[in-house]
């Protein structure tokens, strides 16, 4: 399984567009070799180097295990966004407050759908994936303002 962004590389500079210093909107994402049995997909893109520990940048789960991109500024039909660190549900761009932080795109295969409430934040949406996960995967993007 593989997540990737036609918008940067792996390890490469996400452009500000992306970011709250452009339009703050989520980059588009491609999605490779879904494991035939997944049931649903979970995106969770954070920051772990920001000063107060983990950053929540964006959550969505119930995803379709049949999506193979997730275009830029969109949601998958039918997926649900959590509470992100930003106190809302949707994209938060990255927005560090100084030097370059990584942001990670991680991608779960579930062998099963998530009864979660939109309101769930970071905490809830990982105990509901605990022993569903099949898969996983990741991509980092990098972000510093200048």
């Amino acid at each position: 399984m593989k997540i990737s962004s036609p918008a940067f590389g792996e390890q490469q500079k996400i452009p500000a567009k992306y970011t709250c210093d452009g339009a703050n909107i989520n980059p588009a994402l491609t999605i490779e070799g879904v494991p035939d049995r997944a049931q649903s997909l979970v995106l969770i893109v954070d920051d772990p180097d920001a000063p107060g520990g983990i950053w929540t940048h964006w959550t969505v789960w119930n995803i379709s295990p049949k999506t193979e991109a997730i275009d830029e500024n969109s949601v998958p039909e039918g997926a649900v966004e959590g509470q992100t660190s930003f106190g809302r549900p949707g994209w938060g761009g990255p927005c560090p407050p100084s030097g370059t932080h990584r942001y990670f795109f991680k991608l779960f295969a579930l062998d099963a759908k998530l009864d979660l409430a939109a309101s769930a934040g970071i905490a809830e949406l990982e105990a509901a994936t605990k022993g569903h996960i099949i898969e996983s995967t990741q991509s980092v993007g990098l972000y510093s303002r200048s």
